[in-house]
């Protein structure tokens, strides 16, 4: 026997990934899967992207970066923040990461003590309460049903608040649900934040240009919690980068430096021609950003409608990523070859195996009762996907 740390033993693995491996496990057996599991644009990064990463290989860019990026990434970072957001930052407060995943899990380790709490709003991105068992704090879930638009009210998060609460994660647009706090519900839920000095808010904004209700509004924009907001963002949405790694962080210099300190110590720079790759889409044309937003706009139409003809899902209308969030209890209980359906984690288990279409229970986004399917794919795949659920679930009785 070889046991792991209780750190690692802690730990759920990744629903999300894990779904997706399912799926590509079924289509390496020549079975035709729907792969609606991940959340990836299927989009490829655009050519003047490509072109700057080319480019930086015959530049020579092949050496260690400084471990929070590049200055010319950052201070396009910091031209990004003021021209789209408003909002003044020097480079010292950038620190650029692997991924936004890997900026927020920096920020939770640079912050959090054990028995530290955090809250986090659900449904939720299945990783943050992960990172938070990482960094030893204590996950405060406050939930948000699709009555209220998957959204918490200031009320909830007042309530939620004690002396130990160290931080709060906001992620808006939202994976999984789509939904989009506006500027007068940030503004309710920093008036209560202002009477709490000693929280740091993660502000997740990595589906900040996925938005279907136009301007983006940041949590960072009012003065009263500004010093205490921490900007999660990176280019693998907006820019189709998925692959290339990079995120950053924009924060208060204190907590800027407590992550370059620790990413210094167990990675170092992100990818150099990653990062010139990134300097590139900020600085270039940003009208692939905006052809990529009409066709995911378009694609949620198209599921939202599809989805809502199908009996027993309740589907709400997203406001931005490109995910639809169902509830699907009614199917709870119901069976198929004898087999009894107990949850969304075993519906979604009956929809790949039986309809072929990957999809993820909700349960793994503190959402049991939920389904979460990606529309990132094209309408073709989504129309067709749709059939094939429809017709799977009015199979189970």
């Amino acid at each position: 026997m070889n046991p792991v740390s209780d750190r690692l033993a802690s730990l759920s693995p990744s629903e999300t990934l894990a779904m997706s491996q399912k799926s590509n496990e079924l289509k390496a057996k020549g079975i035709d899967v729907i792969n609606m599991s991940v959340g990836e644009p299927d989009f490829f990064t655009p050519d003047h992207i490509k072109a700057a990463a080319k480019k930086a290989v015959d530049d020579n860019f092949s050496f260690y970066s400084p471990v929070p990026g590049y200055p010319a990434l950052r201070n396009a970072i910091v031209a990004k923040l003021k021209q789209e957001n408003g909002l003044t930052y020097t480079a010292d407060q950038i620190v650029c990461s692997n991924g936004a995943k890997q900026s927020v899990c920096n920020v939770l380790l640079s912050i959090i003590s054990e028995g530290d709490e955090v809250i986090i709003p659900a449904p939720y991105w299945v990783s943050y309460v992960e990172m938070v068992k990482l960094a030893e704090g204590t996950n405060v879930i406050v939930s948000a049903g699709i009555d209220q638009d998957f959204k918490i009210t200031p009320a909830q998060l007042e309530a939620a608040i004690t002396p130990k609460t160290k931080a709060l994660i906001l992620c808006s647009p939202s994976n999984p649900t789509g939904s989009v706090y506006t500027k007068e519900e940030l503004k309710g839920l920093a008036d209560v934040l202002a009477k709490y000095p000693n929280i740091i808010v993660i502000s997740d904004e990595i589906y900040e240009h996925i938005n279907y209700i136009g301007s983006h509004a940041s949590i960072a924009q009012f003065e009263n919690i500004r010093d205490r907001v921490v900007i999660v963002n990176g280019v693998s949405k907006a820019y189709a980068m998925t692959g290339w790694r990079i995120g950053w962080i924009a924060a208060p210099q204190w907590i800027a430096s407590a992550c370059n300190k620790l990413q210094g110590q167990y990675t170092s720079g992100p990818c150099s021609v990653s990062q010139k790759a990134a300097e590139a889409a900020y600085t270039g044309p940003q009208q692939p950003v905006a052809d990529m937003r009409v066709a995911f706009e378009r694609r949620k139409n198209l599921i939202v409608s599809l989805a809502r003809e199908i009996p027993g899902l309740n589907t709400a209308m997203p406001q931005g990523a490109f995910y639809i969030f169902p509830e699907c209890y009614s199917y709870f209980g119901k069976s198929f070859n004898g087999k009894v359906i107990n949850d969304a984690g075993e519906l979604a288990m009956y929809l790949l195996e039986e309809g072929h279409v990957a999809c993820v229970g909700g349960a793994a986004f503190g959402a049991p009762n939920c389904l979460r399917f990606s529309y990132a794919t094209s309408d073709e795949n989504i129309i067709e996907a749709m059939r094939r659920v429809k017709a799977a679930l009015a199979n189970l009785q």
